[in-house]
């Protein structure tokens, strides 16, 4: 693997400097922010970003104050207590998307949740405490243990609730296989999964930036996203 400098100084190149590129860099929420969100938050972000997949991201954005209502503000408790058919009901509420896998998901991502929340305290707690050095490994924990949180999905839920982690877009991909790692152009094998967080783990060794950052900045430094 290169050294992460090299696709740093590129990213900067690109993006107009150090402070046009750290403009760009997400927010990553620390372990104490992670464990004071409550439950809700959590599957209200699973959630919106199992809706997003194969839908217009910006309909979602706007529809998703009618989400929270329609869901209860994804209350636990209150979700918990529907009948079968107030579920099935949703799929006639033009108020979220009347699709019955993704409410199933959200059915399911509940019960999911409410597990968790049981034997770690609350979700908070299990996301904080799982190692960023071992992301790949709460990837598979979500996709096996969740609903519909595979692939991008569940790489998105993590970016946007505040974990900090790394997104395998097209670019960041580019990036990784540019720098040395040894990937398919769509990695999805245990082995090239392994390989980009090993990847990750060396450059944040040597950077000591968060994953979020590192994943942002590799994407900034190939492709077509110039300043």
């Amino acid at each position: 693997m290169n050294k992460f400098e090299q696709i740093w100084e590129r990213a900067r190149t690109r993006k107009g400097g150090s402070k046009g590129l750290e403009k760009l860099l997400p927010k990553v929420a620390d372990n104490r922010k992670l464990r004071s969100l409550g439950d809700d938050r959590f599957l209200s972000m699973m959630t919106r970003v199992i809706n997003q997949a194969g839908f217009s991201w910006k309909v979602i954005d706007r529809k998703w104050p009618e989400f929270e209502e329609a869901f209860l503000g994804f209350d636990t408790f209150k979700l918990g207590l529907l009948s079968p058919e107030q579920w099935e009901a949703y799929t006639s509420d033009r108020r979220v998307v009347r699709n019955w896998q993704k409410i199933k998901a959200l059915q399911d991502n509940l019960f999911f949740i409410r597990e968790v929340a049981r034997d770690h305290g609350s979700f908070g707690h299990f996301l904080a405490d799982w190692p960023v050095s071992d992301q790949v490994g709460l990837l598979a924990y979500l996709k096996s243990h969740g609903s519909r949180l595979g692939g991008n999905s569940g790489m998105y839920f993590l970016r946007f609730i505040g974990k900090d982690c790394f997104v395998l877009s097209r670019d960041v991909v580019t990036a990784l296989r540019g720098a040395g790692a040894e990937i398919s152009e769509r990695p999805s094998s245990k082995r090239d999964l392994q390989r980009i967080q090993d990847a990750f783990n060396q450059w944040h060794d040597e950077t000591d930036l968060p994953y979020s950052h590192l994943s942002r900045i590799a994407a900034c430094s190939v492709g077509e996203n110039y300043l």
